[in-house]
Formats: structure tokens, C-alpha cells, sequence
């Protein structure tokens, strides 16, 4: 495993991270003690940068897994609110959940456009508070937008971008409509260039190019600018893959088994936009009684038609 200074932070982190959100409730759902054990075996691998977030509900896997070991990885959190209320108490459950005095980072979650970043000016003036006081040490955005991260790169007090990007340009978006990798490589590029630390999402687009794994991250690490990336982990069978991956033992010809993996809807993130209703070649979306889309398993072919279209990454390959 390597380790690469996150821009001009002076924090040192993996090349690889650990994601917890796919062992949490919405995705894999496992208990705490078997996230914390997968937790515990990634930071005796080398797995030093740990993601999470407020409404991923994960915190209690980061600290069964931490809590009797002397040994503390960089954690990164983020919150979806929008006041500076709303943004102190996200920061003071996470010290809180954690056990901890101090985060290393925190981020306002999914910013979506210039105006979405000025609506929130309450919680990232409470971020910048925070960092003041010295209880976070880097502050910034996640983003899936090209143009907040170019925005983000000129914003002088930012430390941080986590920004979605892969080969395919799955889930990438530019204003209103699509963008594309090479539009976000630029704008990583021109954060970089600023100082800011770059840390990506969605090598696999949601699992969903998992099909090309080492194309995925063969890709993914050739991104410039960029000094990690975040990898969601199941089991540590994944994990020993990411390890063969990066010390050169993997076969040229593997592929991992996606014969079992199913599509899954997030809803925690789905709009109800209908994009990939309209899109579905088998008709197995449908609305369920919440208004947002689901999968019917009976109908769903697993082809990830589907994914391409839909603008907020909601849809998922687990």
C-alpha cells in the first residue's frame, strides 16, 4: 500500500480507503461486530483513510473497530444539512459516536451546484468555525458535479474535494445535465494544482463496472490530481482482491464474480425522476408507496441499462 500527502493538508492517507457505506444499513446491513471486524482486518492491511457520514449511521462500526487499538486512520465524515445548527450537531455526533476530540475531516455531503453551496453557507461557516478551534483538521465538499469542482478549487479556505468520478462517466453531472470524466479530470487537475486534496468516488460507479474491476482502477488511479480512492468493501475477500490489485500478483484475466450481485435503488438517494423507469427494457421498475423507484427481482434482467440515466447515482450493483 502507498500513501500520498492529501494536497496541501498535511494529512497522509492510503491510496486506497476504505468507504464504510456499503456494510451499513442501507446497503449489506451487517451487524457491528462483523463491519468492525472488516474494519479491523483493512487497517492491519494497510488501510489507513477511513469515509463515512452522518446518514450513512456507521459510526458504531468505527469504533468497535478502533477503540482498543493505539493505531488511529484518518477519518473523514460528511452531513447533508444546510444550517449552521444543523452542521453542529453533525459534527458533535460524529466526536461524540466516535469517542474523539478531534476529526480529521468533514465535508458538506452531495453539494450540487453553485446555489446549493450558497444556500448552505450556514454550515460550512460552522465547518470553518470548527476548524478555528482546531476540532477539524481539513474541511470541503463531496461533490458528483464537474462545476463545483471547479468552483471548489477557487474557494481559498477549502482543504478537500471528494468528487465522483470513472471511466464510464456514471454519475458524473455538469449543471443540469450529464458531464463527463474528462470534464472532471480537469476540474481534479485544477483543484490539485491549487493545493486542495483530491479524493475520489465511485471507481466502480456503483458497483456497477465492478464487471471491468481492473480497468476501473486502473483508471481511477490514473486520474491526476488525485491522491486517494475511496473503495467500498463487503468482505475481506475483497479486500485480499484490492491488495492483489495494487501489489501486482492479480491474474491479468481476473474478473471478479458478479453472478449473484443484484440492482438495488438507494433511496436515501432516489428522486423519483423516473429516468430509469422510462429506460428499464424488462418494465421491473416500478414506484413503490413512497413515490420512488424500486426493482421488481421477478422482472430485473441485472443488464444495468438503468444506471447510466440516472442523475443523482441512486442506483447501485450489490
Amino acid at each position: 500500500m502507498k500513501y500520498n500527502r492529501l494536497g496541501n493538508t498535511g494529512i497522509t492517507v492510503s491510496e486506497i480507503g476504505f468507504g464504510v457505506l456499503t456494510m451499513g444499513g442501507s446497503q449489506l446491513n451487517l451487524s457491528v461486530e462483523e463491519g468492525a471486524s472488516l474494519l479491523k482486518y483493512a487497517l492491519s492491511r494497510g488501510f489507513s483513510f477511513i469515509d463515512t457520514a452522518q446518514y450513512y449511521d456507521c459510526y458504531e462500526y468505527i469504533y468497535e473497530a478502533i477503540k482498543d487499538s493505539d493505531y488511529r486512520p484518518v477519518i473523514c465524515s460528511k452531513c447533508l444539512g444546510r444550517t449552521y445548527i444543523e452542521m453542529e450537531a453533525a459534527v458533535n455526533e460524529a466526536l461524540t459516536e466516535l469517542h474523539l476530540d478531534k476529526i480529521d475531516i468533514f465535508l458538506l455531503h452531495e453539494v450540487r451546484n453553485g446555489s446549493d453551496f450558497d444556500d448552505r453557507r450556514g454550515a460550512w461557516e460552522c465547518l470553518k468555525d470548527f476548524k478555528a478551534r482546531g476540532i477539524i483538521d481539513a474541511i470541503g465538499i463531496s461533490t458528483h458535479h464537474v462545476d463545483v469542482t471547479e468552483r471548489a478549487a477557487d474557494i481559498e479556505e477549502l482543504d478537500v474535494i471528494f468528487p465522483l468520478i470513472n471511466y464510464a462517466s456514471l454519475g458524473i453531472r455538469k449543471g443540469d445535465g450529464f458531464g463527463t470524466c474528462e470534464e472532471m479530470e480537469e476540474a481534479i487537475l485544477k483543484a490539485s494544482k491549487k493545493g486542495k486534496g483530491v479524493f475520489l468516488m465511485k471507481a466502480f460507479g456503483g458497483g456497477n463496472l465492478t464487471g471491468t474491476y481492473q480497468k476501473a482502477l486502473d483508471y481511477s488511479r490514473s486520474v491526476k490530481g488525485a491522491d486517494s480512492v475511496m473503495i467500498g468493501f463487503g468482505s475481506t475477500d475483497e479486500i485480499d482482491q484490492m491488495l492483489s490489485y495494487l501489489d501486482g500478483t492479480m491474474d491479468k484475466d481476473f474478473q471478479p464474480d458478479v453472478s449473484k450481485k443484484i440492482i438495488r435503488i438507494d433511496q436515501g438517494d432516489c428522486e423519483g425522476c423516473g429516468a430509469c423507469k422510462e429506460r428499464c427494457p424488462n418494465h421491473a421498475i416500478y414506484w413503490n408507496e413512497n413515490g420512488l423507484a424500486d426493482v421488481n427481482r421477478n422482472l430485473c434482467l441485472t443488464c444495468g441499462y438503468c444506471a447510466p440515466v440516472c442523475p443523482v447515482r441512486a442506483i447501485i450493483l450489490l
